[in-house]
């Protein structure tokens, strides 16, 4: 199950990096666009946060994480390239 939170968190990362830039870099130029990408990027992201989510929470006994790390691992999901960093020093 780690290896499948590993893969979670780092197509999580990605999938907020995108939803950043499409809302930064394509919404002023074409909006047309924007619309057309804004429903299946954040549909994934949000799939991607819940399973982030659970599976840290599933994972939390399993891998003996102390309520420190647990935060950490939590509040990453919030920061952009914050499940990079936690993919990179925790697992």
């Amino acid at each position: 199950m780690l290896k499948i939170f590993k893969i979670t968190a780092i197509l999580e990362g990605i999938s907020y990096l995108v939803l950043f830039s499409n809302m930064l870099f394509i919404k002023p130029t074409n909006m047309e666009l924007y619309k057309t990408l804004l429903y299946p990027v954040g549909m994934s992201h949000g799939v991607l946060f819940i399973g982030y989510v659970l599976l840290a929470f599933l994972l939390k006994k399993a891998q003996k994480w102390n309520f420190k790390v647990f935060s950490i691992i939590l509040i990453a999901s919030l920061v952009p390239f914050g499940t990079f960093y936690v993919e990179k020093k925790y697992l």
